[in-house]
């Protein structure tokens, strides 16, 4: 299963915003908006492959020097539970620690809190709500 960085504006990166439109947008009666996207040209673009077809993706938004947040973890929900967001994840933290980032933190829907746990990720705040649903603030050292 190749990981690899994709461009934004690629072609990959339109399969992207399809795949996280799909899993994280559409159910919640929500869509991007153009200017979501273009903030997304500098965010490291992950995304798990099966010759071409995207199984996964993420992104990571630098916060501060040192900082990136984990956004936008999104796999093809037949596929979920079969360690492609492990994989990602794993992918995701070594791209961080090659460029000298200490931290990583995500705001992480409640129901996938549990997953992120078992990778090491802590909560570190209250329940909140984002994008209409509950949210906890979580982070890991690198």
């Amino acid at each position: 299963m190749p990981l690899k960085i994709i461009d934004h504006n690629s072609k990959e990166y339109k399969q992207m915003v399809d795949l996280r439109r799909q899993i994280l947008r559409k159910p919640l009666g929500l869509e991007f908006s153009d200017e979501e996207l273009a903030k997304e040209k500098d965010d490291m673009l992950i995304a798990a492959f099966e010759d071409e077809q995207m199984l996964g993706c993420c992104l990571l938004t630098e916060v501060e020097p040192g900082n990136v947040r984990l956004r936008q973890m999104a796999v093809i929900p037949g596929l979920q539970g079969k360690g492609i967001g492990r994989i990602l994840m794993q992918f995701a933290e070594n791209i961080a620690r090659d460029r000298c980032y200490k931290k990583i933190t995500m705001h992480a829907r409640k129901s996938a809190v549990g997953f992120y746990e078992k990778l090491g990720y802590n909560v570190t705040g209250e329940e909140f709500q984002e994008v209409t649903i509950p949210h906890f603030i979580m982070e890991k050292n690198l």
